[in-house]
């Protein structure tokens, strides 16, 4: 999609479609309060071209709300598209976002291939986050999963075009701008990844796919596969990926700024299990085709260090992705079964690891990952992996699950989410979760039992960040669109890359 800023006023624009944001103004509540919209513009053309609408009460300017004039009077533009922000007091940049991807999709399925985006005018809304914001939401809704369709159509939209008030601070809004089309096209890139069947995206493959990305972005990347897992002794990785006849892939990634040799390390770990069958722990067959998403951890790893490259924080990161398949073969692991995971060094026996259940897999991969990365010098350590159903159960599909042992981590991580708009909680840790993953035979259990498994499989990973201040996302309940909302198709979210690396740009010197 060809993007580009500009600042024509918007009577003068030429174009298919023009896109305007209203909100609704009205602040009395009860039963006779009725919706004020109000056109976020202080254009006399577009307002008086959309007056009379506004005035009937058919249009209310809900969240994400859409009206079409045809041929408004006193503008160029050949069509003019309202997209509502809800109230006025809750409009942000977050709901510009979506109102842009709302636009792109309203324009997707009526063959317009182009389409102008009105910054709104507004003191509550900063034109510079709002640019970004546009831009990121215009890339997240005109992507579509339907990859493999024999029948597939090239509805897309070939140029978008934000329009920005002619006297805005024109270097801030393209610098907002072009970061939401690093970020958009990036959150996109992990969407990919996450859409491949397990059939086409193979650990191999999603390592082919990692390094190609990373040598065109200028990232150092390695793929290794099997001889150097068992050279480090993964055996908590090496456990899942025993089962399958698809050689295991650890995708390493550094990214290194120029002139900075000191300061903190970041270590971005992600679960990358490109199918899961839940092992001799065998799922059920309903739903089963859905865990190619299991490595949405990893992509989400992966689309954050494209974003890092390109925008070029001051902070060094090493990004560890643990790709396998879990799969219930001759080889694969049992029950019972004791793995012994990687130790951080000769001197220290690895961490011994009793098999409750093969489809507590994801946990068993990060454990390695996160001990890697602390080997290669990781100071700090954030994780992401669809991990648990247990924390769609407890916070269902609006929220991920986050947990940390260190707090001042966590007031960082929680303050990148104030520009990401992505919804994260946090969940509690303590001795009496950790109690229940204690072994009777080896040092832990990777699986605590039924309640409380969301905590129980973060108290796991905890055992081996140990003291390095470390996040853990628990993305199973987002990283997968159940249904087609205004702004984004049903399918691969792309979810927590932006808020991984607004945490990243957090520690930048």
């Amino acid at each position: 999609m060809r993007t580009e800023l500009s600042f024509t006023p918007l009577p003068e624009i030429e174009t298919e479609l023009l896109a305007v944001l209203a909100v609704d103004t009205q602040t009395e509540k009860g039963p006779d309060a009725k919706p004020a919209p109000e056109l976020l513009t202080t254009d006399a053309a577009v307002k008086s071209a959309a007056a009379a609408v506004l005035a009937s009460g058919e249009y209310k300017a809900g969240a994400n709300e859409t009206l079409l004039l045809h041929a408004p009077a006193g503008l160029k533009a050949k069509r003019l598209l309202i997209v509502g922000l809800g109230k006025l007091t809750k409009a942000t940049a977050h709901s510009v976002r979506n109102a842009a991807g709302t636009a792109v999709r309203f324009t997707k399925p009526r063959a317009i291939r182009e389409l102008f985006f009105a910054l709104p005018e507004a003191q509550s809304l900063p034109p510079a986050s709002c640019a970004r914001a546009a831009a990121e939401g215009a890339f997240v809704g005109d992507y579509d999963p339907d990859t493999y369709r024999s029948d597939r159509k090239d509805l897309s939209v070939h140029s978008f075009t934000v329009a920005a008030p002619p006297k805005a601070d024109k270097a801030a809004l393209q610098s907002g701008f072009n970061e939401g089309v690093i970020i958009g096209e990036s959150q996109n890139f992990t969407r990919v990844l996450v859409n491949e069947p397990g059939n086409k995206l193979t650990p191999t493959e999603f390592g082919k796919r990692a390094a190609a990305m990373a040598k065109e972005v200028g990232l150092q990347c390695e793929v290794h596969s099997t001889a150097k897992i068992q050279e480090l002794k993964m055996g908590a990785f090496w456990s899942v990926s025993q089962g399958s006849e698809e050689p295991p892939a650890l995708i390493v990634m550094r990214y290194e700024p120029a002139g900075v040799k000191d300061g903190p390390v970041l270590g971005l770990v992600g679960k990358g299990i490109t199918f899961d069958t839940g092992g001799i722990s065998i799922k059920p067959a309903d739903n089963m085709e859905k865990m190619k998403y299991d490595m949405a951890g990893g992509a989400a790893m992966a689309g954050a260090m494209r974003a890092i490259a390109l925008l070029k924080p001051r902070v060094r990161v090493i990004s560890i992705i643990c790709a396998s398949e879990n799969m219930p073969d001759g080889k694969a692991q049992k029950p019972g079964d004791v793995q012994t995971a990687m130790s951080l060094s000769a001197e220290r026996p690895g961490k011994t690891i009793e098999i409750i259940n093969t489809d507590a897999e994801g946990r068993l991969v990060l454990a390695d990952g996160l001990t890697y990365a602390r080997q290669l010098g990781a100071t700090h350590l954030i994780d992401a992996a669809t991990l648990t159903g247990a924390c769609v159960v407890a916070l269902g599909m609006v929220n991920g699950g986050a947990f940390s042992n260190d707090d001042e981590t966590f007031t960082k991580f929680n303050a990148a989410l104030e520009t990401s708009g992505e919804k994260f909680w946090r969940l509690p840790l303590g001795e009496e979760y950790a109690e229940l993953i204690k072994s009777d035979i080896g040092d832990i259990k990777n699986t605590g039992g039924r309640h409380g498994g969301a905590i129980t499989a973060a108290e796991f990973l905890k055992v081996f960040a140990e003291d390095t201040p470390w996040i853990h996302l628990d993305i199973a309940g987002m990283a997968w669109m159940e249904e087609n909302r205004p702004y984004i198709a049903k399918g691969p979210s792309g979810t927590a890359v932006r808020s991984i690396l607004e945490w990243v740009r957090s520690y930048s010197a």
